[in-house]
């Protein structure tokens, strides 16, 4: 059975718990004897989903996945939340974690990396091409720039450093739409809430709703790296298992897929 949370405003004032999606997989919980819970940035929903059932299928036991910013799974493991695995969306969190002795030495590996791109509603003919100075700002108009909060999000923090060496930080900081998680900024954009956002190029290929503008250059960021690592105090039996099963040959082509660079 699904569960499966709407993804809040990201006007909404409520705490590090908004914008979480749940879900269990059926999986043989006799074989196990507890579920497997990720912790996982918004990112990877699709991805990690569809690997999560296939390692169901295959008998490796049910996972429940919690998506959000890295940023808030990150301190709800650190507030003692029972997460087997923690899949951050840079490596800042998932050293913040380590930094508290959270994370099962030896075990971190960077799983994937990503690229950035500018969207806008799939119906929306703007032509707009990410130089330096380019006119997003003027484009913008009154409207609002719909990416995620870049004072603890990786995604709105990888936006914030492209754009500021792209020479418009400052004409676009005042335009902001700060979202919980990169999901909640897709969001703003697919329902014509806001005319452009920033987001991961995976994003945007799960979301009919809007189009690709352009790709920002990898260079204009620090490198998008998602690491995974088993928790300390993880409970499940085929944590270990899972783990290998998300870097095998047959993953990798499911992430590749889904649009994700595969590491390694």
């Amino acid at each position: 059975m699904f569960l499966l949370n709407k993804v809040l405003s990201p006007l909404s004032d409520i705490s590090l718990l908004a914008a979480l999606w749940v879900f269990t997989l059926p999986g043989a919980f006799a074989q196990t004897g507890a579920d497997t819970t990720i912790y996982a940035a918004a990112s990877l929903k699709e991805g990690l989903d569809t690997l999560a059932r296939q390692f169901a299928r295959q008998g490796g036991g049910s996972v429940r996945m919690s998506y959000g910013a890295s940023s808030a799974l990150a301190r709800q493991i650190e507030k003692g939340a029972p997460a087997d695995m923690f899949i951050s969306a840079d490596l800042e969190w998932m050293y913040y974690l380590d930094q508290r002795k959270l994370i099962l030495a030896g075990s971190r590996v960077n799983l994937l990396s990503n690229r950035l791109v500018l969207i806008a509603p799939a119906d929306s003919k703007t032509v707009l091409t990410i130089a330096p100075d380019f006119p997003l700002a003027v484009a913008l108009g009154v409207n609002r720039l719909a990416m995620a909060d870049p004072a603890s999000v990786p995604a709105g923090k990888y936006a914030r450093a492209a754009l500021q060496k792209l020479g418009v930080w400052p004409a676009i900081a005042p335009k902001l739409a700060p979202a919980e998680n990169v999901r909640a900024a897709l969001a703003l954009v697919a329902r014509g809430e806001a005319p452009y956002g920033i987001v991961y190029r995976t994003d945007a290929i799960a979301e009919r709703k809007v189009r690709v503008v352009g790709e920002f250059p990898a260079n204009l960021h620090p490198p998008i790296v998602y690491p995974a690592a088993l928790l300390a105090d993880r409970r499940s039996k085929s944590i270990d298992e899972l783990l290998r099963f998300l870097q095998s040959p047959g993953a990798r082509a499911v992430w590749r897929e889904y649009g994700f660079v595969v590491e390694g």
